[in-house]
């Protein structure tokens, strides 16, 4: 697993360093941070609304006694999104962004169930259950 998340580790960094330098030198250094400052702090107050209205939905479906599957996944993409918004860089950034529309999270959501179901009907999953 390491050994193929390893060239990741070092080559996204390495672009996005390569991007924002080469964003610097064409749009100078104080406009190349104030962007990487600003979708920063943009982020965050997205991420902050979004936030609180999955913990309110989440809660709402725990009253009602109802698992709420898809609110965790969906409060770790936006985890996931903060954490790439707080990165420092613009493809971090975009994907941050990204992650933090609702439609997009859903079609992940839909993809990652979709696996796991497929991952449990050829049994490669096994769960127990508490008595």
């Amino acid at each position: 697993m390491l050994s193929k998340l390893l060239p990741l580790l070092i080559l996204v960094p390495l672009i996005e360093l390569a991007l924002l330098i080469y964003v610097g030198i064409v749009i100078g250094a104080l406009y190349t941070i104030l962007i990487v400052l600003i979708t920063g702090l943009i982020g965050i107050v997205i991420l902050r609304k979004q936030g609180v209205a999955i913990l309110r939905k989440t809660r709402s479906n725990l009253e009602q006694g109802i698992l709420p599957a898809e609110g965790i996944v969906d409060g770790a993409l936006v985890l996931l999104a903060g954490v790439l918004l707080i990165t420092p860089g613009m493809i971090m950034d975009v994907l941050g962004f990204v992650l933090l529309i609702p439609q997009v999270r859903r079609f992940i959501n839909n993809q990652l169930r979709a696996a796991a179901r497929r991952k449990f009907e050829r049994g490669e999953v096994y769960y127990w259950r508490a008595h």
